[in-house]
């Protein structure tokens, strides 16, 4: 099946006839449809599908007599809340597209070759980016994956028990010998480097640090109306500052501070709210820079809560260092091309590349333009020739690396 076939089975899943966005959460319904899919086509190619504990999937090409640890590329096919249709699916549909290819190339492979599906990449359900390859990694223990909870209060493992994808067994990390030999990723880009360079695709160089913080303004309930404005402790003015203090402190220093979600209590029209929690996303160069600007922001939360008569908590819910991608393999990636070398672009945004690369794995990444450079919106997207041109780009990578 073409690229262009897979890509329209999947347009519908998951979307909403509202915004044109995507709601594909870890082990709902739609993500659900996903992974069946995903199944079929694996099997329509001959490829063994193998799930881990977590809800990983992997389609293994294994020729006759091929063993050992196997190359992995791939991606994730959940999105965030009202996502676009690129951000990971791309990598699913490109892989299965380079397998397609390198058959009609005739190229045998001589150590197992899959296509990775993992789980709950960005986070959107559990609040944890990249759960699924953090379980597999042995980076984070199932003891403390399995009691995150989503805004329903639904457990990661009652959510998997509930798809039936959790076992009998304690679910383990990958052994020695189920650790892929390396990992190569073909992502959207999420910004506009390959447009300003008139490429098509490029190869990452590296991901950002960044990290997500809970922050917790607590004040005193009261009468919208009867409620003098100089007798309020107001807590939404203090997580106000707070939120523009993050503004002006990453515009400042070139780097990223988001908060992009909040919730209130009472959240009521008619009262002052007793509490906003509010969740800061920031992205830096380098970890110290990253340090440094939660502790400016968190300070001037600080100074304006004790004007307003409110109390600030600041809770790390994770953080990730700067990630370097194997610098040889992306050298050797992006050159001796026919139409020239590809650029090697930095991302600010999160991976399983990311994890994998930490693990010890040596890791790459393809990332395909994206000609607005908007994402995680329902505007999110990639010309259907640019993403052909990042199928051959993957096929001609693999193949390089099975070499």
């Amino acid at each position: 099946m073409s690229f262009e076939q897979m890509w329209a089975d999947l347009a519908p899943v998951g979307r909403s006839a509202r915004s044109g966005g995507y709601f594909r959460q870890p082990f709902t319904s739609a993500e659900i449809e996903l992974r069946a899919w995903f199944a079929e086509q694996a099997e329509a190619r001959g490829l063994a599908v193998e799930a881990d504990d977590f809800g990983n999937l992997v389609a293994w090409w294994r020729p006759a007599g091929v063993t050992g640890p196997g190359l992995l590329t791939g991606s994730h096919l959940d999105s965030v809340l009202d996502g676009g249709a690129y951000d990971g699916p791309l990598g699913v549909v490109c892989g299965l597209a380079a397998v397609d290819l390198l058959r009609e190339r005739g190229v045998v492979p001589t150590r197992p070759l899959g296509v990775a599906v993992f789980a709950e990449e960005e986070g959107s359900r559990f609040g944890l980016a990249c759960l699924g390859s953090r379980l597999a990694a042995g980076a984070i223990s199932w003891e403390q994956a399995k009691q995150l909870k989503d805004r329903d209060g639904v457990s990661v493992a009652d959510a998997m028990a509930a798809a039936d994808l959790l076992g009998s067994s304690e679910p383990r990390p990958w052994s020695a010998q189920q650790r892929p030999a390396a990992y190569l990723e073909l992502h959207v880009e999420q910004g506009r480097h390959l447009v300003d360079l008139g490429h098509a695709v490029g190869v990452g160089a590296g991901i950002w640090p960044h990290g997500r913080y809970r922050f917790e303004f607590t004040g005193e309930a009261n009468h919208a109306g009867t409620t003098r404005m100089e007798d309020r402790r107001d807590p939404m003015l203090t997580y106000a500052v707070a939120s523009l203090a993050a503004n002006k402190q990453a515009r400042l220093a070139g780097q990223r501070a988001t908060f992009g979600r909040i919730q209130v209590e009472p959240n009521g029209t008619n009262a002052v709210p007793s509490q906003v929690t509010a969740w800061l996303d920031a992205r830096c160069e380098t970890k110290d820079t990253l340090d440094q600007l939660i502790r400016v922001i968190e300070r001037q939360a600080t100074e304006r809560a004790e004007r307003d008569g409110t109390s600030v908590s600041l809770t790390v819910e994770s953080v990730s260092g700067r990630i370097d991608f194997d610098p040889g393999l992306a050298t050797s990636l992006a050159g001796g091309h026919e139409d020239g070398d590809w650029p090697i672009i930095p991302t600010q945004a999160g991976h399983d590349a990311g994890i994998l690369a930490e693990a010890g794995i040596p890791t790459a990444m393809l990332f395909v333009r994206n000609p607005t450079g908007v994402s995680h919106s329902p505007d999110e997207h990639a010309e259907t020739a640019d993403c052909l041109v990042g199928v051959t780009a993957l096929a001609d990578s693999l193949e390089r690396m099975l070499s």
